[in-house]
């Protein structure tokens, strides 16, 4: 859309562009997470996520990722508007690593939910009040990736 005077009207940033734009600038950059983790002062695996839309980032933390990453005010400011959770382009996913998150807990999710039951009662495990970590684990027969969650158990109440 143009002005009259031929001045481009911008269209607002949205977080996505923010998402895109970490992500080519720090592959540009040559980054890893884990020492963007260290700038900003919380785990590699938290502030992926709040680079990737899925956390909302304090401002001293947008400000470090800004920084890092040369961002526009705009995007800063994005970075502490609480987000849109859940970022899969389909209900099924089909990028192959997440597919196997999703075939994990298509087979083991009962198994999961029956033995969480059983040692806590009913409720559910909290992704809020939640922790990961993810490392590479040596093996002769290939390397391994050890996946450890937890979460805090919440149970359902009687009302």
């Amino acid at each position: 859309m143009k002005r009259s005077t031929s001045t481009t009207l911008m269209q607002p940033m949205k977080r996505e562009d923010v998402t895109d734009l970490i992500l080519f600038r720090r592959m540009k950059l040559g980054l890893k997470w884990s020492a963007i983790a260290k700038k900003v002062g919380e785990s590699k695996e938290w502030v992926t996520a709040a680079c990737l839309g899925q956390m909302q980032m304090t401002k001293k933390q947008a400000e470090v990722v800004g920084k890092i990453f040369d961002l526009p005010e705009e995007a800063v400011m994005l970075l502490q508007q609480v987000p849109y959770k859940g970022s899969l382009r389909s209900a099924v996913p089909t990028d192959p690593l997440i597919y196997r998150w999703y075939e994990i807990v298509s087979v083991y999710g009962t198994t999961i939910k029956e033995l969480i039951h059983e040692e806590f009662g009913d409720g559910i495990m909290s992704a809020i009040d939640f922790s990961m970590d993810i490392q590479r684990e040596p093996d002769p027969k290939g390397d391994r990736v050890h996946v450890e969650l937890s979460g805090k158990f919440l149970p359902y109440k009687t009302y």
